[in-house]
């Protein structure tokens, strides 16, 4: 299990702090286990619930690997679970899933990698969180080598987004050449990646942001640009093979009328109740989708990464003991690319 728990009785906080995480922990006993810090929380909030709080550091199963994190990057999803009780039993916890460090030590049974190997991955999502930690463990044939071109901060903003974006367009839409896919919320931390992925694939991109964003779409390769604020990206004759969409409810329901006969909706977020009907009478498929950790998948997102074709853009880097402040920032909502905590 990758997560990191501890016996400690849940506390409520006395102020809503988003700084409250940098408050110093209490030293380690003499003669105690290894020990590291980690963003924790033993009940559920806002940002004000993480502490930086010193943990015994964990040890490596068999199959797994233990890595020292370098830098680990910060998901919508950890928001959510920080705040509400979605998939994870309730605190206390460490969050976080995406990765890149150092392997540092395997357990029984592991020849993928050495102790000093450079990887990044995506934890099992949703049970394996805890890399907003100083070390993390996690199953071997959840990381793959970290690319030598990127650094850590870039690398550990990639998984979770990246292997969403994939498994979406490639391996659920089976995206190609020629088809066109309109992608909502295209310049955040899923759909900026999936931009770069749909043209590698070589489709006709179309994607949902705010104006200002625009020339940041088109500087990733998307061809034309609605912007959510003042256009009904609905309210056109374009019909797409493809539709992503990372915003779910009515906007799930809506983008099954901009798809052609036969097209694919692939949607990260539950849609409305009539999202299934409409898309059954309009003759095309609507599929909701969990993301998974995969190394076959992270192979392919490093390949990306190797040849150029995929980037991730970091809009703002935070200490760990800034962890509670990336995530106010991150649920204003208006971040570009992706946020990351930085470790080491």
């Amino acid at each position: 299990m990758t997560s990191t728990h501890t016996s400690e009785t849940p506390e409520t906080p006395h102020s809503p702090d988003p700084a409250a995480a940098t408050r110093s922990p209490s030293p380690a006993a003499p003669g105690s286990a290894p020990a590291m810090l980690a963003l924790h929380q033993t009940v559920l909030g806002g940002p004000e619930v993480l502490r930086l709080t010193e943990l015994p550091r964990p040890a490596p199963g068999p199959g797994q690997i233990l890595v020292a994190v370098h830098a680990a990057g910060l998901n919508p999803t950890d928001f959510k679970h920080r705040a509400q009780k979605v998939f994870l039993p309730p605190p206390p916890m460490t969050l976080g899933w995406d990765v890149s460090g150092t392997v540092v030590e395997t357990g029984y049974g592991v020849t993928l990698f050495r102790p000093g190997d450079e990887v990044f991955g995506m934890l099992p999502y949703p049970y394996g969180a805890g890399s907003h930690a100083e070390y993390v463990t996690g199953p071997t044939r959840a990381f793959v080598a970290k690319p030598a071109g990127i650094d850590h901060v870039q690398a550990a903003a990639l998984p979770l987004a990246a292997l969403t974006a994939w498994q979406a367009l490639v391996e659920t839409a089976d995206l190609r050449a020629g088809q066109r896919v309109l992608i909502h919320a295209a310049a955040g931390g899923v759909g900026h990646l999936a931009v770069q992925i749909a043209k590698e694939r070589g489709a006709h991109v179309t994607g949902t942001a705010s104006a200002p964003k625009h020339d940041f779409l088109r500087e990733l390769g998307a061809d034309a640009c609605v912007d959510h604020r003042s256009e009904d990206f609905a309210g056109t004759e374009e019909r797409y093979d493809v539709v992503l969409d990372s915003l779910g409810g009515e906007t799930a329901t809506r983008s099954v009328g901009v798809l052609r006969p036969g097209g694919v909706l692939v949607s990260l977020l539950p849609g409305a109740e009539d999202t299934e009907a409409a898309a059954e009478r309009a003759r095309v498929r609507a599929v909701t989708l969990l993301v998974e950790h995969d190394q076959a998948g992270m192979r392919a997102v490093a390949d990306l990464v190797d040849r150029g074709k995929l980037r991730a853009h970091v809009s703002n880097t935070f200490p760990l003991a800034e962890g509670a402040r990336a995530h106010a920032q991150g649920e204003t909502g208006r971040t570009t690319g992706k946020l990351v905590i930085t470790v080491r």
